[in-house]
Formats: C-alpha cells, structure tokens, sequence
C-alpha cells in the first residue's frame, strides 16, 4: 500500500509541473495563433467582400473623379493589387518586422507613427474612463460591504447599477457636451489638447463601465461573505479594516479576468465617444480606416487592438494569481454556505417594468411607425404620448414596433454568449486568444466586416455582436469554474465514486449557474444597444425598420430642444436593463452548499 501510495503520489508531482508547464505555454500559443488568423483575416478582407479594392479606394479618395479602367488600373499598380491578397500581406508583415506598417492607401503618408499617436490617446482616454468606472463601482459597493461587515445579507447593487448600465454612451456623451460644454462652458467641446478635454469623455466612458463593474463587483462581495472563514474571524474579534481588507483580496480574482476585458473595451470600444467629442484615437481611427477601405491603416489598428488586449490579459492574469494561486495550488478556495437569513425580495420591481413595456407595446404597435402624419418635432399631446421626431413619425409607433425586433434579437444574442460563454470558459487555456481578441474588437469593425463579407441584414448585425459579446461570459466562466474545482470538498468527490460527468453536473454547474446567468442578463440591455447601433450604421436591417438605436440616434442632434425625441427610447433601454437584472436575481440550489 505504502509503495503504491507513493507511486501515485510522484505521478501526481510529475502531472502537476507538467500543468504548470503546460499552462504557462498554452496561452501564448492561444493568443499568437488568433493574432495570426486575425490579421490574416484583415489582410483578406478587401478581397473576401467581392469588390474591387481599387473602386473602393477611389472612392474613399475622390468620390467625384469618374471610374475608368485606366484610373482604376493606375492605382491597382501602384499598390501592388494585381499581385492578389497573399502578396499584400505578406508585404505588409515584412515591412512591419523592420519597423514600418506601410503607408496610408487613402492618404499616402505613413501609418505607423499616425496609429502609435492615437493610441497614446486611447491609453490616456482608458486611463481616466477606468478612474471614473472604479470610482462608481466603488460607491456602488460601499452598501454591500457595509451590510456584510455588520453582520446582516448583503445585497448585490442591481436596480442603481442597472440604470448606469443602461445608460448608451454615445446619449450620455451628447448630454454631457451639452451640459458641460454648451450651458456651463465649463469645458470644451471638442478636440484632445490637454486633460481637461479628457472630462467630459471620460464620464461618458466610465459611468456605464462603473455601472457593469459595481454589480459584478458587488455580487462577487456576496458570494465572499457567505464563506465560513468570515464566521471564524468574527468570533476572534479581529477589526472590521482587518476584514473588509481580507474580502477584498478574496473577492478580487473571480472579477479580474473582467476588470482586464472592461479596461479593453474602453480603448477600441470607445468609437461612438470619441467621434461624438472629436477625439483622435484608436477606435475612431480604425473605423475610419475599415470604412474607407485603407487596408495598411486597417490592419496596424486590429494588431495594436489585440496587443493590448494581451497585455491587459496577462496583467490581470498575473493580478489573480499573486491573489489566488496559492488556495488553487492548494485545492483550500473557501466554499460560500447557504445563509437562513432571509433576503427581502422585491418581485414588484420586474413586473412593473415588464408591464410598463407590455403597456407600451401594446399601445404602439397599432400605430404606423412609418408614416409622417404630424408636424415635425411635435411635442408630446394625449393622442401623441411620446411626441414626433424630425420627420414627423409616431415616436410611440415606433419606439414599440422597435421593441420587439430589438429586445427579440438582444435575447437570442444573450444565449448564444451564454453557451459559447459555457463552453470556452470549460477551456481556459486554451481560448485565452480568442477570449482576448473577441473582447478587444468593438462590435462596429466586427459589423464592418461581417457586412463587408455577407451584405447589411440583421442577420449580419446578430453575428457581429455574438462573435465579440461571448467573451466576458468565457472569462467569468473561467475565473469561477477554477474556483469552484480548487474548493475543498471537490478533492474529496472521487475518493466517493463521483465521475467527472457527475461533479460538473451536479457540483460545479449548481455553483456556476447564478452568477454567470446575472451576468448574462447584465449584459442584455449593452447587447440590444450594439445590435440597434449597427441598424443605425447600415450594417444591421436596412432602414427605415424601427430599432431602439436608430431611433436614438435619429434624436441626438435635437435632444436640446426636443428632448422628447431621446427620452422614450432611453427610458425604454432602462426598464429592459432593471428588469433583467431584478430577474436576475434567482436563488439556485448548490449541493454543494450543503455539505
């Protein structure tokens, strides 16, 4: 017995530097591997749209000069574009290994010190915006930490952080210009020279962020003070400072590999703030870069993108670490325990705004959403309850016929991420890349490619923001999933006779399944907005269908003097986001938690 225990023992050692081999090696090779396809794809992509690279470029340069086959000739060879695609990437990689991108197709001037500038403004942009976020998150936090120190159930921040999450930034950016820069003149309206031209864009970047953040922070806090450690500790009579430090780094490696994807999102994320306040940085102009067709620029933005998506990446990987590797590597991650202290529910709250969107629904879809029967910018009345936009349209008409092609298409799009969410966080290692670049990629250059490949269709909308919405759900996944298999009594599941199978079914599932599903439906009312703002682009279903995004941005330029215009669509985007998250809050039964 002795012998064969200590056989089993040496192979376990021989397996575990053998993982630890391994995991140091399998995210490098996951993150090179999809830079490579990506690139690879960007490279493509001028050719995998049907088109005529030349066209395209003289059209981007001079739309007045005509289209004759030696002008489009002209400029076919002076690119090298009759040489075919391989030979255009291939030349662009050359040259990026000897320090040079290329040079502009549209402009003509080189690309590389261009992009390093405007990156150095996303960074800056980032910076600030993530200050913001975790400032709020922090206030949003500041109750449940309060309510667990003192020994009573703590609540996740749902209905104050649903409302910031709801907020669209391209609306919260044109409301702030008005308001800080037009009425109070307080700040300037446009332009990037100095840091207090950074104000304005960063509270628009940050509050949605610190509203996503503050309920992921403040539901993981929840899940931390249900362990039984705390219980010890406060038998011991040890300082609350004390305490409230030791949540805090229990509490931070399940939410890092998120805070990593947020800090992303705000640098090539950040396309609708900074074309709304003239900010000339990453995102803003890779998108004018994959609008006009000018590859070289395309390509050195999507590489920088992805670059910095790896580093956050590893630094917040590296983050969880230090915090955590020590309980992984000692399989000691405390469990949360089932608390019989009952939490006040309030059910009330997602059925009134659930019913507040039947009302709404029910009321408009009677109504013509198309039709131009009234005055234009009409203001609301008895028979016009949300008003006229520019054109004299039905505002409740369609406002509700967008709910349904929004909210319907917003679902499908949540469980598909879900499951995709499911699945790639089963393979950490492995999908660290695509998790990475999924997240890196704005849903606008994804709807820009999709429809440069497939056409304009909703169907095209919905394939966009799947393919860069999955990625949070894939990280949460991840960082709970390791969690929940380092805990104790997970060790101990086999020596009973429990399979693989049966522990991720009935063990790790139960435990992953709230919180990933809160997630989830966190992410529903951002996931709506993506899939209306690229029908309002042209890249989703060809206007004038109504759609929440459409409608709001269709608003925008009179919001100062007919408010009316914006506020039914927002307003309808924050009754979805309250109601998905209170709906959210479901109690699962663990297992797990009961022994």
């Amino acid at each position: 017995m002795s012998e064969s225990l200590y056989c089993r023992t040496c192979a376990g050692v021989s397996r575990l530097r053998m993982s630890q081999t391994g995991g140091a090696l399998v995210p490098l090779i996951s993150r090179l591997l999809t830079l490579a396809g990506i690139v690879l794809l960007t490279g493509l992509l001028p050719w995998l749209s049907g088109g005529d690279p030349a066209l395209s470029l003289l059209r981007a340069r001079s739309g007045e000069q005509e289209a004759t086959a030696e002008t489009l000739s002209a400029i076919r060879q002076s690119l090298g574009l009759d040489n075919g695609p391989w030979f255009a990437l291939t030349h662009w990689l050359n040259g990026l290994l000897h320090g040079d991108a290329g040079v502009s197709w549209v402009s003509g001037l080189p690309v590389l010190p261009g992009m390093l500038q405007a990156t150095g403004v996303s960074l800056t942009l980032m910076a600030s915006s993530a200050g913001v976020a975790f400032i709020l998150a922090l206030l949003l936090c500041a109750g449940t930490m309060v309510r667990g120190l003192q020994g009573r159930t703590p609540r996740p921040a749902g209905f104050t952080a649903a409302l910031f999450t709801a907020l669209p930034e391209f609306l919260l950016a044109s409301v702030l210009l008005i308001v800080g820069a037009v009425w109070l003149s307080l700040f300037p309206p446009y332009g990037w020279q100095g840091w207090h031209y950074a104000v304005l864009p960063s509270l628009a970047l940050g509050i949605p962020a610190g509203g996503y953040l503050g309920r992921i922070y403040s539901d993981a806090l929840c899940e931390t003070f249900k362990e039984n450690w705390l219980t010890t500790w406060s038998v011991l009579g040890i300082q609350r400072r004390h305490t409230a430090l030791a949540v805090v780094c229990r509490t931070l490696p399940g939410v890092m590999p998120l805070t990593g994807l947020v800090l992303v999102s705000l640098t090539g994320g950040a396309v609708a703030v900074e074309k709304v306040f003239a900010i000339p940085g990453l995102g803003r102009a890779t998108l004018g870069a994959a609008a006009a067709g000018d590859l070289p620029a395309l390509q050195t933005g999507v590489l920088i993108l992805l670059v910095l998506a790896s580093l956050f990446g590893m630094l917040t990987g590296g983050v969880r670490f230090v915090l955590l590797g020590r309980a992984v590597r000692l399989n000691a991650v405390p469990v949360p325990v089932s608390s019989n202290r009952t939490e006040k529910s309030r059910p009330w709250i997602p059925l009134l705004c659930l019913g507040i969107l039947l009302v709404m629904v029910c009321a408009g879809l009677p109504r013509d959403p198309l039709a131009s029967d009234y005055l234009r910018l009409q203001p609301p009345s008895f028979a016009l309850p949300f008003g006229a936009d520019a054109m004299g349209r039905d505002l409740l008409a369609r406002v509700a016929h967008g709910t349904l092609n929004t909210c319907f298409q917003a679902l499908i799009v949540s469980l598909i991420c879900l499951a995709i969410g499911l699945i790639a966080g089963a393979f950490p290692r492995v999908m660290t890349g695509p998790v990475e670049v999924a997240n890196a990629l704005p849903p606008v250059i994804a709807g820009l490619v999709v429809a440069a490949v497939n056409g304009p269709t909703a169907g095209g909308a919905i394939i966009a923001v799947t393919a860069v919405s999955w990625a949070p759900l894939a990280a949460h996944t991840a960082a709970r999933v390791a969690e929940i298999r380092a805990r104790p009594y997970m060790q101990m599941l086999p020596l009973s006779g429990v399979g693989a199978i049966r522990r991720h079914v009935f063990y790790v599932f139960p435990a992953l399944a709230g919180p990933l599903l809160r997630h989830a439906l966190l992410r529903l009312p951002g996931i709506a907005l993506a899939l209306a703002s690229l029908g309002f682009l042209g890249l989703g279903a060809p206007p004038p269908v109504p759609e929440w995004g459409r409608v709001l941005a269709e608003g925008m330029p009179y919001i100062e003097r007919a408010g009316w215009t914006v506020f039914a669509p927002a307003g309808a985007l924050a009754l979805l986001s309250v109601m998905a998250v209170t709906l959210s809050n479901v109690r699962w039964k663990n297992p797990a938690r009961a022994r």
